[in-house]
């Protein structure tokens, strides 16, 4: 008898489902199953195309992360955290473009030109030297 009221409330429950969020729904579980069938000896093999499909789900919609048993929800948003930070990493990466100057070349260039007057005179004092 509870079973039935179990099962009867979960029929009910999908129908105030939106059928959007009941499609990816169903992808989650066959992805799970897909994952499952899959040979691996003693724990599940997830590979990056699992985590891509689990991760996209949940942005799409958040609340699938309870139809998910396969790895924990935290897993999930985890996932999500660190694509995230892959992302920006590489958006903001260095990129081709001007190379960049050596410190020796630098130092050069910072080095104090001498004005109109200290030339003149630095130019008068090797004169006279050479006289």
């Amino acid at each position: 008898m509870v079973e039935f009221l179990i099962k009867l409330l979960l029929v009910a429950r999908s129908k105030l489902k939106s059928r959007a969020r009941l499609e990816a729904e169903n992808t989650v579980l066959r992805q799970q199953v897909i994952v499952l069938n899959r040979k691996s000896p003693s724990r599940v093999q997830l590979r990056s195309i699992d985590r891509l499909i689990f991760v996209w789900l949940y942005r799409l919609f958040p609340s699938i992360l309870n139809a998910i048993t396969v790895v924990k929800p935290e897993t999930v948003i985890r996932w999500h955290r660190r694509g995230f930070r892959a992302y920006w990493h590489w958006k903001s990466r260095r990129r081709g473009g001007r190379p960049r100057i050596d410190r020796e070349i630098r130092a050069l260039s910072l080095l104090k030109i001498p004005s109109e007057a200290e030339f003149e005179r630095l130019r008068e004092s090797v004169s006279n030297r050479r006289s």
